[in-house]
């Protein structure tokens, strides 16, 4: 009995210190010899970027993709091998130009920075860079992966850019009932419903399709919001979609489908061969 117990225990201790050995670190959180060796021995490095505030409708926080962000990058330190960079919540966001938040006007110095920031990392030892993008693949994805592309061929480090468009799923256009939305709308308003309700004003809730015709013909027209009405592109809201649709429970159920592409980006990344230099 004693020697089943004492296996038993043994088992235990090893899968205590798989369990352990998987989880990841906040880069902040770390001693600067502790950063040397975990830099080394990480998977993957992720760069984290959201607005700190931006428009998202009268009944939304402008925190609303950093709360996202927050959410995704402890998913990810909470279950994977993996280094977590102080977060960047400054960006280029030319289409939100007339509200008031956190916005690098100019694209090359936005670039710019993440270019830097990911090759401060590949010195200190990261094996690979994962840059998150709140914005999607358009908007903000479009120099983040410039500076990517720059930092994979000047390095030679693996790079991944995971933006929200690219954890979005079929399975979540089945959760909406609104005809259509893109911005602080049903699923938006939905997600802080459930992670930080007290900050959702939903009395203050609108439906807002806009004035534009849909687009039903090939190629990228950028978007556009003004506050002016007499421009065609004017929105009265900050808002596209219908947000009285949301509901705690959706929110739920899309952040969750939401965390397992971001978790399945990363394990699949953390394969991708790296220099043997």
């Amino acid at each position: 009995m004693f020697r089943m117990l004492a296996r038993i225990g043994f088992v235990l201790l090893i899968f205590t210190d798989v369990a352990v050995a998987q989880k990841g670190s906040y880069l902040g959180h770390l001693t600067w010899p502790e950063a040397e060796q975990r830099l080394a021995e990480a998977s993957l490095v992720i760069v984290p970027f959201a607005a700190g505030a931006k428009e998202h409708g009268p009944h939304l926080p402008m925190n609303a993709d950093r709360a996202v962000l927050e959410y995704l990058v402890d998913a990810a330190v909470g279950e994977l091998p993996v280094i977590a960079a102080p977060p960047v919540l400054y960006g280029w966001f030319p289409a939100f130009r007339a509200y008031p938040g956190t916005e690098v006007a100019d694209p090359i110095v936005f670039q710019q920075t993440l270019y830097e920031i990911g090759l401060s990392l590949t010195k200190s030892g990261a094996k690979r860079i994962v840059f998150l993008n709140t914005g999607i693949r358009q908007a903000t994805g479009l120099p983040i992966s410039i500076a990517a592309r720059e930092l994979r061929s000047i390095t030679g480090v693996p790079v991944l850019v995971v933006s929200w468009d690219d954890l979005e799923t079929d399975e979540i256009a089945k959760i909406q009932e609104q005809k259509r939305g893109g911005h602080a709308d049903e699923i938006e308003t939905s997600i802080h419903l459930f992670l930080q309700p007290e900050l959702v004003q939903m009395d203050k809730a609108p439906t807002d399709y806009g004035k534009q015709p849909i687009k039903d013909y090939p190629g990228y027209a950028p978007g556009r919001w003004t506050r002016d009405p007499a421009d065609p592109n004017y929105n009265a809201t900050g808002i596209y979609g219908d947000a009285t649709l949301a509901s705690a429970d959706k929110g739920r159920r899309v952040l969750n489908i939401m965390r397992q592409e971001w978790l399945k980006a990363l394990r699949g990344f953390a394969k991708t061969p790296t220099s043997q230099k």
